[in-house]
């Protein structure tokens, strides 16, 4: 493919280089090859454009930049958005991609949603894959890690690369920071979701309502035209019924077919709900129909995300009748609330990927039915990360808990006493435990029969973020792997 084509076909002219053949992507500097498209964006802590001339001397045939950038003797393609023009420009080259792509944003939910969404059109029969916090998830099951969203690069590369695998549906996590940076453009998107919205992130966003803002882009302007926006409903506060109901005014004036799950929903409605040991009983209500499902999986948040799932299944041609036989047979999430091991006393141990007020709270909501005994939740705050969740988290917790241990989560350039200090200003009463291994031991030796032990914040997460920048390091660390050691488990065993 010819730049001078490529730029035209997207409404950008060349200046020069315009016969050179396109052979990649980069917005790193170190991947320009010759033949190369470089993305110059300005960062918070690194400005892209700084690297221009390294990349024009690596081999870069054209710099999508702002305008006002010093280009060199490469093709300057500007634009003021040059995120959105760069994107705009690597998904002819990346394509095709799957013909069933979805995308699920919201505060909470959306890694469960995404994996239950794949696991429902396996289950139908299709080759299916999931893209988000647990990285890739591919049709045999097999995970290759990555970001929530990652780059535009990747993210078009991995789904060129699924495309090219025969995987005909994949569902992907669309965070704010990857709308609000561009980084979810290019592929037909023609179902989307919203989970919910509560505080998290306003260190970038600044307000709720960025936040919020950021989150609609999927809505306003990736999704097509015509497509369908499943929106949880019925939710428990009326600020989050009121994101929900945002949702849905957005979703209207693009003119897309809204399909809300839950509580007083119009797509799939759920009439009662009933906890069991090991899952509830569902009875939901659909196109005229009531529905009874045994969802092998605990808490009310693990139901809307399985209904949401379920939405975009049916949303993306899914039969009814085998989407809701197929809810029955929904395998734990990773990390989410994903019962990791069971005491010498039999008290099962959680670990759930909480790190918001709203999750943790959500959380040990789920897990309080099914305590007879004592819930005690151990948990920490990531630093680097919004300050001002850390005393709110510290507040859900007590609200719901009957032992609350503060500890280190991934402390990251801060001091982690300082961080514990902030969530102990909310959790007056819990006790301090600095290190991790050592509060998931005091937790696990404290519980007894009846009881249950949540550990919380970092979920799936292989490894614990020490230092910032080029200091920063990543100590090997599993909540799941230490609480069965714990709980004197041998490896290997369940």
């Amino acid at each position: 493919m010819k730049l001078g084509e490529l730029a035209t076909a997207c409404g950008y002219g060349v200046s020069c280089n315009a016969d050179a053949v396109v052979t990649g992507f980069a917005i790193d500097h170190r991947k320009v090859a010759p033949g190369t498209v470089f993305g110059a964006f300005q960062g918070a802590t690194v400005n892209g454009e700084d690297f221009i001339p390294a990349a024009i001397a690596a081999g870069a045939i054209a710099v999508v930049a702002r305008p006002e950038a010093a280009v060199g003797n490469a093709a300057h393609i500007a634009d003021a958005e040059p995120r959105r023009a760069f994107a705009a420009l690597a998904a002819p080259f990346f394509a095709p991609f799957p013909a069933h792509v979805v995308a699920v944003t919201g505060t909470n939910g959306k890694t469960s949603t995404v994996e239950m969404t794949r696991q429902l059109w396996h289950m139908a029969g299709h080759r299916a894959a999931s893209i988000g916090t647990l990285g890739v998830t591919t049709p045999d099951g097999s995970v290759a890690t990555g970001l929530t969203t990652p780059d535009i690069v990747t993210f078009l590369a991995n789904l060129s690369g699924l495309s090219r695998e025969g995987v005909t549906h994949v569902a992907y996590e669309a965070s704010s920071h990857g709308l609000a940076q561009f980084r979810n453009e290019g592929p037909r998107v023609s179902a989307v979701a919203f989970t919910n919205l509560s505080r998290d992130h306003l260190d970038y966003h600044g307000t709720m309502d960025a936040y919020f803002a950021a989150k609609m882009r999927l809505f306003d302007e990736v999704v097509v035209e015509g497509g369908t926006a499943v929106i949880a409903q019925g939710m428990p506060s009326e600020t989050e019924a009121c994101w929900a109901e945002q949702a849905s005014e957005h979703a209207r004036k693009r003119g897309l077919r809204v399909f809300t799950v839950g509580e007083r929903a119009s797509g799939i409605g759920l009439l009662a709900r009933e906890p069991g040991q090991l899952g509830q009983r569902l009875e939901l209500s659909y196109d005229g129909q009531r529905i009874v499902v045994m969802l092998p999986l605990i808490g009310a948040y693990q139901v809307a995300n399985a209904l949401v799932s379920a939405g975009l299944a049916l949303a993306t041609g899914g039969d009814a009748g085998r989407t809701f036989d197929a809810l029955a047979r929904l395998q734990p999430v990773r990390g989410r609330l994903e019962r990791a091991a069971i005491t010498a006393s039999g008290a099962p141990v959680y670990i759930d990927y909480a790190h918001t007020p709203d999750a943790l709270e959500a959380a040990i909501a789920a897990l309080r039915p099914h305590a007879r005994g004592r819930l005690i939740t151990v948990f920490g705050a990531g630093g680097d990360r919004d300050q001002g969740k850390r005393a709110p988290m510290g507040a859900a917790a007590m609200a719901g808990s009957d032992v609350v241990i503060v500890t280190d989560d991934n402390p990251r350039g801060e001091d982690p006493a300082a961080i514990r200090a902030m969530v102990l200003e909310g959790a007056v009463g819990a006790r301090e435990v600095a290190d991790r291994r050592e509060a998931i031991a005091a937790a696990v030796a404290e519980a007894g029969e009846g009881d249950i032990v949540l550990v919380a914040g970092k979920g799936h997460e292989q490894g614990q973020i020490v230092g910032r920048g080029e200091n920063a390091r990543v100590l090997p660390f599993d909540d799941v792997k230490v609480a069965r050691e714990c709980a004197g488990i041998p490896l290997g065993e369940k």
